[in-house]
């Protein structure tokens, strides 16, 4: 089930909204129809290239790498 990101078109309220079937979303803060998808902000991915968070055990490049782990 996707989750998409509206803006309302009468009230200007932004929402995620979890789409379950085919029926156009309401508003959840006025109930309007006249809904408006917008872009999706995407968030970083864990572990990437400046994110300085360890990396879980068993991860390709904890132990292994390392030559023993650090974690446990």
């Amino acid at each position: 089930m996707p989750l998409f990101v509206y803006a309302c078109a009468d009230c200007h309220a932004h929402s995620e909204i979890l789409i379950r079937d085919d029926s156009p979303p309401l508003c959840p803060e006025c109930g309007s129809k006249r809904l408006e998808k917008q872009m999706s902000h995407f968030a970083p991915v864990s572990g990437s290239p400046g994110n300085d968070a360890p990396v879980p055990c068993g991860a390709p490049s904890c132990c292994a790498a390392q030559g023993s782990c650090p974690y446990n």
